[in-house]
Order: C-alpha cells, then sequence, then structure tokens
C-alpha cells in the first residue's frame, strides 16, 4: 500500500527519522513490563520501535487510510489496532483494566485534550511519554515563576514528576511543522490525594490562570465575590505563576472554607 497522505485538519505531521523514533520508543523503558497504548501511530515509524519491547502493545488511529496502512504493514497488530478517537475511548476497558504506559507522536492540535484525558484516568496511566510541540512540553515541565508556567503545569505537576527530555527539529517530518517539537516523559508521583478538593483545585487553578497578569486579589473574584475578607491574606498579592502546586492545594482549602462560611456550595 502507498503512503499516507498526512491530513492537516488531523494535526498530522509524520516523524521521518528513524533514529529519534527509536529514542522515542525507549522512553517508555522507565516503565517496565507494562502494557503500552500509542496514540497516533499513523504509519508506524513509532510502533515498529515499541513492538520490539515484546510487550502488550495496542494503537488507536482515527484515521482510515492511517488504520488500512497499519493493518496492511503490521499484521501481528491486527487484533489491536483500534480505529477510534483517543478523548472519546474508555480507557478502563483496554489491557483488561491494567495499568499502561501512554505515548505517541500525538496531533499537536489535540495534545493538551489528550494530556487532560491522561489526569482523568491517572490511577491508570503511571507513565506518559511522547513527543508534542516544544512550547507546550516547555509549559508542562515550567517550575512556578517561570513565564511558561500555567494550568498545564500545575494540573500535571501535582501528580506527575514531568522530565524535558529532548527538543526535535522541524526537518524530521512529512509535513515539517512550523514549530520545534520536544519528547518528555511524566511519570507518577507519590501523591495518592491532594489534601483538598479536587474539582475546586481545577476551577480555582484555572479560574486564576485566566487573569493571569492580575494578583490573586484580583483573579479570584468570580469564585469569590469582590468582598470577601480571604483575600486580605498576603498569599493574595501573588499572579498565579508564583504559586507552587502546594501553594494551589492551600489556597483552595481557604477557599472552599470561604465558600462554606458564604453558604455556597463549592
Amino acid at each position: 500500500m502507498k503512503s499516507v497522505k498526512p491530513k492537516k485538519f488531523l494535526g498530522q505531521h509524520f516523524l521521518k527519522d528513524l533514529k529519534v523514533a527509536q529514542d522515542i520508543a525507549d522512553t517508555v523503558d522507565a516503565c517496565p513490563a507494562l502494557p503500552v497504548l500509542e496514540v497516533g501511530p499513523g504509519m508506524g515509524v513509532l510502533t515498529q520501535f515499541l513492538l520490539q519491547k515484546k510487550r502488550p502493545l495496542k494503537v488507536v488511529e482515527v484515521d482510515y487510510e492511517s488504520v488500512a496502512y497499519l493493518r496492511d504493514n503490521y499484521p501481528e497488530l491486527e487484533d489491536d489496532i483500534i480505529e477510534d478517537d483517543f478523548l472519546k475511548m474508555h480507557l478502563e476497558r483496554l489491557f483488561d483494566g491494567q495499568p499502561f504506559v501512554l505515548t505517541g507522536n500525538y496531533p499537536y492540535n489535540i495534545s493538551s485534550q489528550i494530556f487532560f484525558k491522561m489526569l482523568e484516568y491517572k490511577d491508570l496511566i503511571p507513565c506518559c511519554t511522547g513527543m508534542i510541540q516544544k512550547e507546550v512540553a516547555e509549559r508542562i515541565a515550567a517550575p512556578p515563576g517561570s513565564k511558561t508556567y500555567g494550568i498545564l503545569s500545575v494540573l500535571i505537576q501535582a501528580w506527575y514528576r514531568v522530565e524535558y527530555l529532548f527538543t526535535v527539529h522541524e526537518h524530521v517530518f512529512n509535513p515539517p511543522p512550523k514549530v520545534k517539537s520536544a519528547v518528555i516523559r511524566m511519570t507518577r508521583n507519590d501523591t495518592q490525594a491532594l489534601g483538598c478538593d479536587e474539582k475546586l483545585f481545577k476551577q480555582v487553578v484555572k479560574t486564576t490562570f485566566n487573569q493571569r497578569r492580575k494578583t490573586l486579589r484580583n483573579s479570584i473574584k468570580p469564585l469569590l465575590g469582590k468582598d470577601c475578607p480571604l483575600t486580605q491574606d498576603t498569599l493574595f498579592d501573588k499572579r498565579p505563576e508564583q504559586l507552587s502546586v502546594a501553594q494551589f492545594i492551600n489556597l483552595t482549602n481557604q477557599v472552599e472554607e470561604a465558600l462554606k462560611a458564604n453558604g455556597t456550595n463549592p
């Protein structure tokens, strides 16, 4: 079967460099023995090296042309090629409910959504690796105080240890993207519970970063109202990018207390 033509509406940029593909595949070695789910295999440039790992492997691909190509060229994967939209899948049904490693050369137009889904299934995904836009990778790995530290940084770092592994240049893709790429690895940390209401934690993080140039005293108003006495705390002199995960947890608990005091259900 002839090569698959990359589709812009699917955000497809097919990796051509076999050395880079091998290096990405090797990132899953940090979580040995676990099954692997590859998202967006395309024509299988990464898949071929994942198969060499000799562990259970499933691939999920939404592009029917790529699915046909994989079936023709990787017959050993026949029963493990899933033609579906990863964002709509029930991941607990994979691998009989076992934990697994998530990896891939992720479609750049949905990479953030992929990681939000990873967080929904954090107890099933102890390790996530793969390639995304360099800008998004830097954002995820950014420490507090950095200009790139934001919603993804806080929500992911609350549950995962993030490693920015290496940068990938545009010329190794067909078609070349307009941005550089990067490979990252996220490994579950020891946190089993945040110590605050998780839903409210997400809401606090998103609300404050939606007005990231403002101090918390102003950016938290959509949640607490204009006259909340809580905002007299010196913590509220800070901007959201200055807060660590632990400080966001503390802030969430303060917000929850204030909401309850006002008779509001968090």
